[in-house]
């Protein structure tokens, strides 16, 4: 299968320029304003094929609960989420959601995005694969290795606390900045030693001979999902935010109650083999939580993280823009 085709999943490490600009032209344009959400009460959702939200999109429930409040569902596809909050930032969309790391560029770029709920988190689908009969049988063989991951993602960081636990420097491998489509060609033609992804990446590369997770994202990694709003709808409309997200939270629990149901649907969005798809679904839970404090300080530290890095420009505080709907 020609992963490269179908997915890409990382901006790499200039996003945050993206979103600058973005949001300057947003600025300069001073004649231009854009639609109210409210003007027509449409809810204009983002969402990516492999996600919590095209779930709920191919039930079509919230189309029904909404409707009785007045309000229509325009659903936007993207192929990754720092193009989403790219559109979120810009006002295009009301509301999305995107794995941990894309609304931490964001925020370095100046959006005022809102966190509005977090999703549970998924690290044993998280890790990373190496070869059976390779040179690589704990973490401390990964120093001088050549590794590939999305830079700046979720697997950046797993691999970051997955080399600080061998005593291993970021420094001491050769790093391979590849999106994940492109990392599985490199992997599958041993001109990576290993290769750092997330599900359903991974459960569809543990299908391929001599290959086996090293580790998964236990102790590494959270791998949360972020469901996140514009600030004006946010503040405009919590009511209609919660709404959403009680939609979400039900069919969560559908996919979570039927695993193949929800295995063949994904399958056939994504073009992944089922018995692959189904192999993510059972290692993970879909639903809804609170933004709690530790979930904040877990945001905050990959924050910490990447700008220790030099991967954002500038240090960015998490629960500045988390929104409690339990105070609206």
């Amino acid at each position: 299968m020609n992963l490269k085709r179908k997915y890409v999943y990382f901006i790499p490490f200039l996003l945050f320029i993206l979103f600058t600009s973005t949001i300057m032209s947003g600025c300069n344009k001073g004649n231009t304003k854009a639609a109210s959400p409210s003007d027509n009460k449409v809810l204009r959702i983002g969402y990516q094929k492999n996600c919590p939200l095209v779930i709920l999109k191919e039930l079509g429930t919230l189309e029904k609960e909404l409707k009785s409040h007045g309000y229509k569902v325009k659903w936007s596809e993207f192929q990754a989420g720092p193009a989403l909050l790219e559109a979120l930032s810009a006002g295009s969309i009301d509301f999305g959601r995107t794995g941990d790391s894309p609304p931490i560029f964001a925020q370095a770029a100046g959006s005022t995005l809102r966190y509005v709920a977090s999703g549970i988190s998924k690290y044993q689908g998280s890790g990373i694969l190496v070869k059976n009969d390779g040179q690589i049988k704990s973490l401390a063989d990964l120093k001088g290795k050549k590794i590939a991951f999305a830079k700046g993602s979720s697997s950046h960081f797993l691999l970051i606390n997955a080399l600080k636990k061998a005593n291993i420097s970021i420094n001491d491998i050769e790093p391979a900045y590849l999106a994940p489509g492109d990392a599985r060609i490199a992997f599958e033609q041993n001109k990576v030693d290993a290769w750092v992804v997330w599900d359903p990446f991974t459960a569809d590369a543990e299908k391929l001979p001599n290959t086996k997770f090293l580790v998964n994202g236990k102790g590494l990694t959270s791998d949360r999902d972020y469901f996140v709003a514009s600030s004006t709808f946010a503040k405009a409309h919590p009511d209609i935010i919660k709404v959403v997200l009680k939609e979400v939270q039900k069919s969560s629990d559908w996919a979570n109650s039927h695993q193949k149901e929800a295995a063949e649907l994904l399958s056939n969005l994504l073009g992944i083999e089922e018995s692959s798809m189904l192999k993510a679904i059972e290692r993970r839970t879909y639903g809804v939580e609170k933004i709690t404090d530790e979930v904040i300080n877990e945001q905050q530290h990959i924050a910490d993280t990447f700008y220790e890095l030099k991967i954002i420009p500038k240090k960015v505080n998490i629960k500045e823009n988390v929104l409690n709907l339990n105070e609206n």
